[in-house]
């Protein structure tokens, strides 16, 4: 007999449907797997056997085909585990329930429970997408699958728990969201600026780079806070909206890193890899590709500490994202793309030793091996990048000052402002901050007044803009005028995005 179990594939960040058809046949006692399925997929055979088995249902000593349709799409993971075995069970007739509207999901252990799967959320996206009515998912993954509203989410803790269902002898209710319990609100940041000692005016290059979503490179001598700077960020980047939480959170639950007692990523992804880390861990990859370090920073914040030291192709594989905000892997067996919308981060020496043009200590790095050490950020990164502010070394009387600083509470509200302004201006768009403005909407939003035209003309010689730098330098100027509530970029605004750019190559 022939059985059909609807099941879900995840290619990308998306899903596919699949077709699970189980057929039983009478000869030799075989159990075979076909479709395209990985090696996780093939073991599913002795964990479906195992789990039918101590469930109290009989495994069939028959000829099993389980075909995975179609065939031509990669299938990887456990979570086909589930539908195999009730497609068996609706095969061997142990089982009679109509499942045709009904989408199954699971990974089984081989006393019959069911364990978590990941890449739930986009599965069950898709599965209200194409109209199914019913999905049923592991009691772990109820919590994240509710999060899709207009499907009835059937969570099952065990196979013998679903066979009792589907024969009519027990009743599962929907799972349905405790209203009086709230998702985890996002842990406050450790960093607040207000324990940051001086460095005011890196302070306001941060703020201005929040506002706005530009990219940022600190550089100065070890010890002056950088890191501590980069990591006070996201004290004042402006909460996630539910739309982009989702975005966040369907990466996160594909890549398997999704807590468990944290169905819904609330606050924005930092994500900070060591510089050793390989183009795959930054990009994605592998050979079914897997988002890396740029996707999972997505609508965040992606810190690159000690910037020279990464290597030459991996900084370079940053520029496309940086421009089109996706990055595309390819593959023999297709591509994928996966979102890379984050707000760039970097911290840098200013050569080896990290005292060049340090006031208190000698460089003692020769001028040739300076000048190759700052040519490690190749010029069309520089371009990508918006602000560069030089962090100094810190005074004594600074770091024994018992006053505080400014809280980040002050300065997130002058960012929210600013932010609210920007969803003013692109609420016909699909742009969300100035950062991600094209030369179409430079030139519409973009308006200076005619006393700051002389010095844009003057920035641009002297400094040798590129054009992509000169839009950069607009859209900079845009965010300054936001947190200035001025609706015309004037040119004090144009000064400071100005004196933001690099002197000389970094």
């Amino acid at each position: 007999m022939l059985a059909k179990v609807i099941s879900c594939a995840i290619v990308g960040l998306e899903g596919a449907i699949v077709e699970v058809e189980a057929d039983i046949s009478p000869g030799l006692p075989t159990f075979t797997i076909v479709g395209l399925p990985d090696t996780a997929v093939q073991e599913a055979r002795e964990r479906v056997r195992a789990a039918i088995r101590n469930s109290g249902c009989t495994f069939p000593m028959k000829r099993i085909i389980v075909n995975l349709a179609p065939a031509d799409l990669k299938k990887a993971g456990p979570a086909y585990d589930l539908p195999i075995a009730v497609g068996i069970l609706l095969s061997s007739e142990q089982v009679a329930a109509d499942v045709s509207q009904t989408l199954l999901l699971g990974e089984l252990s081989l006393d019959g429970s069911l364990r978590h799967t990941n890449g739930v959320l986009p599965m069950v996206a898709l599965a209200r997408e194409r109209g199914f009515t019913t999905i049923i998912v592991p009691e772990a993954d109820a919590r994240e699958a509710s999060l899709i509203e207009g499907v009835k989410i059937i969570p099952i803790s065990s196979l013998s728990q679903l066979i009792s269902y589907l024969r009519g002898e027990i009743p599962v209710p929907e799972y349905r969201p405790d209203a009086s319990e709230e998702l985890p609100t996002p842990p406050s940041s450790t960093v607040d600026l207000a324990y940051i000692k001086g460095q005011e005016h890196v302070k306001r290059a941060l703020e201005v780079a929040t506002a706005g979503g530009h990219n940022i490179v600190m550089t100065g001598p070890p010890g002056s806070g950088k890191t501590l700077l980069a990591r006070s960020i996201p004290s004042i980047l402006p909460p996630m909206t539910n739309d982009e939480a989702l975005e966040v959170t369907k990466i996160y639950s594909v890549s398997g890193l999704l807590p468990a007692d944290t169905p819904l990523i609330r606050q924005r992804p930092f994500r900070s890899p060591h510089y050793t880390i390989s183009s795959a861990g930054l990009v994605g990859g592998g050979h079914w590709p897997r988002p890396g370090e740029i996707s999972l920073s997505h609508r965040g914040v992606l810190f690159l500490d000690e910037l020279p030291e990464f290597g030459h192709s991996l900084l370079e594989t940053l520029r496309q994202p940086l421009e089109d905000k996706v990055i595309t892997i390819s593959r023999a067996q297709g591509s994928v793309s996966f979102p890379a919308n984050f707000m760039l981060v970097g911290a840098m020496n200013p050569c080896p030793c990290g005292y060049y043009g340090d006031p208190f200590r000698q460089c003692t790095c020769p001028p040739s091996l300076v000048a190759r050490y700052q040519r490690r950020i190749s010029g069309p990164l520089i371009d990508r990048v918006d602000i560069f502010v030089e962090v100094p070394h810190i005074d004594y009387e600074k770091l024994a000052d018992d006053r505080l600083g400014e809280k980040s509470e002050k300065a997130q509200a002058r960012v929210l402002k600013a932010r609210a302004i920007q969803s003013e201006r692109f609420h016909q768009t699909r742009l969300t901050c100035n950062a991600e403005m094209t030369p179409t909407e430079v030139r519409e939003f973009c308006q200076v007044e005619d006393s700051a035209q002389s010095l844009l003309k003057m920035a641009m010689k002297q400094l040798y803009l590129s054009a992509r730098a000169f839009h950069r330098v607009l859209k900079l100027g845009r965010t300054i005028a936001d947190l200035d509530n001025s609706p015309i970029i004037k040119a004090h605004h144009l000064a400071e995005a100005i004196q933001y750019r690099p002197r000389s190559q970094v």
